[in-house]
Parts: C-alpha cells; sequence; structure tokens
C-alpha cells in the first residue's frame, strides 16, 4: 500500500507538471482546440514535433509520426497501400489514436469523416485515419498560428479548467464559474452550441456528396 501511494503520488506531481507546461505553452493550448486531445496528448505531441518548420508539408509530420501507409508496388503494377509504418514515437502515435477514438465520437466533421469511411473499411482503419488528419491538422495549426476552426467552446473550457484545478486553482463549491466546463443540457448556450456543430458536421457531409457526385464517372 505505501508503495502504491508513492506511485499515486508521482503521478500526481507529473499531472501538475504537465497541466503547468500546457498552461504556460500557446501551441499546446493551440492543440487543444482539436476534439480528443488532451493536455497530456498535446505536450507529447509538441515534444515530438519541436520546431514545426522541420516538416515542409503535413506529409512529412504523418510520415515521422508513422502513420502514413506503407505503399507496395511491383514493376508496372498498381501501388497497394497496406498497414501504417509505424516509425518513429510510438508513445505520441498511441496517444493519437487515443485522442482520435474520443474525436470520432464528438459532433463535428471529424466525426462524419470517421463515419463514412468506417462504412467502407471498418473502424479501426477509420479511427487511425481520423489520428492522420488531426496529425494534418495540427500542422496547420501550429504553422499558421490558429485555433481549430470548429473547436467546441465548452468542451475547451473544460479542459482549461481542468488543467487550472491541478495546479492549484481554488474550487469553490456550490458556485458556479462561468468557466467551469461543459453547459448544462437546458442552457440556451449549449443548445446553440450544439446546433452550430452540428451544422458544421452536415456541411462537411454535404460538401463530401457533392464531390462525390463531381467525380462519379460519366456523371454529366
Amino acid at each position: 500500500m505505501r508503495q502504491i501511494d508513492f506511485v499515486n503520488d508521482e503521478l500526481e506531481q507529473l499531472d501538475k507538471i504537465i497541466a503547468a507546461d500546457a498552461l504556460s505553452d500557446d501551441d499546446a493550448l493551440r492543440l487543444m482546440t482539436l476534439p480528443g486531445v488532451s493536455a497530456v496528448t498535446a505536450i507529447a505531441l509538441r515534444g515530438a514535433i519541436g520546431d514545426i518548420t522541420r516538416f515542409r508539408t503535413p506529409r512529412h509530420l504523418v510520415g515521422y509520426l508513422g502513420l502514413d501507409p506503407r505503399v507496395r508496388q511491383s514493376g508496372s503494377e498498381p501501388a497497394k497501400h497496406g498497414k501504417i509504418s509505424k516509425q518513429g514515437p510510438g508513445e505520441v502515435r498511441g496517444l493519437l489514436v487515443e485522442a482520435a477514438w474520443h474525436a470520432a465520437r464528438t459532433a463535428g466533421p471529424l466525426r462524419a469523416f470517421h463515419q463514412r469511411l468506417a462504412a467502407r473499411r471498418g473502424a479501426n482503419i477509420a479511427t487511425v485515419a481520423v489520428a492522420r488528419k488531426l496529425v494534418i491538422i495540427a500542422w496547420h495549426l501550429l504553422s499558421r498560428g490558429e485555433n481549430y476552426a470548429f473547436v467546441r467552446p465548452s468542451l475547451y473550457r473544460q479542459k482549461i479548467r481542468r488543467l487550472g484545478l491541478m495546479t492549484g486553482a481554488t474550487r469553490q463549491q456550490g458556485k458556479r464559474l462561468p468557466e467551469a466546463g461543459f453547459l448544462r443540457s437546458g442552457d440556451p448556450r449549449r443548445r446553440a452550441e450544439d446546433d452550430l456543430i452540428e451544422a458544421h458536421e452536415a456541411a462537411y457531409r454535404r460538401l463530401v456528396a457533392d464531390w462525390q457526385v463531381a467525380w462519379t464517372p460519366g456523371c454529366c
């Protein structure tokens, strides 16, 4: 029991360090606007990337993290895509897949992307594809210094509030703070936020449907 208490205390200290690092790093906070990306994932990804200018394109970053599919080709035969290469830091890749699993269950364009691919290729392949999509988006966010366009404000506030509590922010029992996190289901602001994110998801579905029609062989 003493050993368990010691390990728990060490983990708590590590959580505080990660929380403090995330709150003091603009790029980590920027990455946390992505659905499913926690402070741990953001800090791990920042550590793996370093200076984003090291990677000229999103494809370079995807390959560095081992999320690019292997390509096999013999002679003039068409190229065949297989499993991901799994090159680079495996711990970061695992965190990204976990983040993708959560993103695929959060309303928004990434959920629509996962559902569309899962219907054709299966849930596991779709989840890895979402992880790859998260890396591509992260490259653009860090390169441009922008937040995720479809950020869910209440979920993001909840992440920040949890980090604040880890670093010693005062808990105020019985008093709801405006930054405390996710809004209650009956709150008009929650309904407005739900409607907006559902509209973003629907817009993505329409975009994909229009693209598929435009590229259908023999289509007008």
